[in-house]
């Protein structure tokens, strides 16, 4: 049988949340039931921040209200504090992310605090998702390189990964928040974060900027890596990353990995023409 990899769709909240234009919340509705129909098992829905910071989020609820639910796919929110977080479980998300930098400055020009501040801020989602029974996804932001701080050693992921695992999330996501990892700089991270932590819990999350993100994943797969974030139509960016160039695409995530006889349980025909969606949605 032919080794699954998880395709975790961002183009929803990732994807959307920094185009210049508001996307109108049915246009939202349409491309998330556009990717429940092509299969995937995690589609990250919407982000539910202030938006006074957010304003192409403000209608988050009215988002998870709206959409059609495929049995089998989980409808994830982004929650950056507890406010959030209660909002989106009110709203019917299956599970939450949060989210902390390995970089000292890219965390204070994101979300004007320190790691330290951050991860503290996360604790009162963590219990109470305990005590909802919601699952916990955690990103880490700038795995090898911050726009602030140049190079990110291995050292500084590990730190907030274990600290996100040890309080309670699932998973964790690296983020190449600006697209600047290299084969060598990922397969150094991996080897290193390898020793303290299995491997299954780690996910790629890959930014296209220098057009490597592929390669970088072919990396995470040789290291066990089985679950990689995406973006349908390569949306996305970084507002705090000048020319950081959008999520890695969907459609070529698939492509590549069924040239490389893994399962996915995608239609990548399906997932085309939300492809071709997509790119309209950022185009007008």
């Amino acid at each position: 049988m032919p080794d699954h990899v998880r395709i975790f769709e961002v183009g929803p909240r990732d994807g959307l949340q920094n185009q210049e234009r508001i996307i109108s919340t049915q246009d939202k509705i349409k491309l998330v039931d556009l990717l429940s129909d092509c299969g995937l098992s995690h589609i990250e829905t919407t982000s539910f921040v202030s938006p006074k910071w957010v304003p192409q989020m403000a209608d988050a609820a009215a988002v998870m209200k709206g959409i059609s639910r495929r049995k089998g796919t989980k409808y994830a929110a982004l929650t950056p504090n507890l406010k959030g977080y209660n909002a989106a479980i009110d709203a019917g998300v299956d599970e939450v992310a949060i989210f902390a930098s390995a970089s000292e400055g890219f965390s204070q020009k994101n979300i004007n605090c320190s790691i330290d501040e951050s991860i503290i801020r996360f604790e009162p989602i963590i219990q109470q998702a305990k005590i909802d029974k919601c699952n916990v996804r955690g990103y880490v932001s700038c795995i090898t390189d911050c726009p602030y701080d140049g190079s990110v050693t291995p050292e500084q992921v590990i730190k907030v990964a274990l600290r996100l695992l040890d309080m309670g999330c699932y998973e964790i996501s690296l983020g190449d928040t600006i697209g600047a990892a290299t084969p060598e700089k990922t397969r150094a991270l991996l080897s290193s974060m390898s020793n303290y932590m299995p491997v299954e819990v780690l996910a790629g999350h890959f930014h296209d900027t220098n057009d490597r993100a592929l390669e970088n994943i072919q990396v995470c797969l040789e290291f066990g890596v089985r679950t990689f974030d995406s973006a349908v139509g390569g949306l996305g960016g970084c507002p705090y990353a000048e020319g950081a160039k959008g999520n890695v695409d969907t459609v070529s995530v698939a492509k590549l990995l069924r040239e490389m006889n893994f399962e996915t349980g995608l239609d990548i025909d399906k997932l085309e023409k939300a492809s071709a969606f997509a790119r309209s949605l950022s185009e007008n």
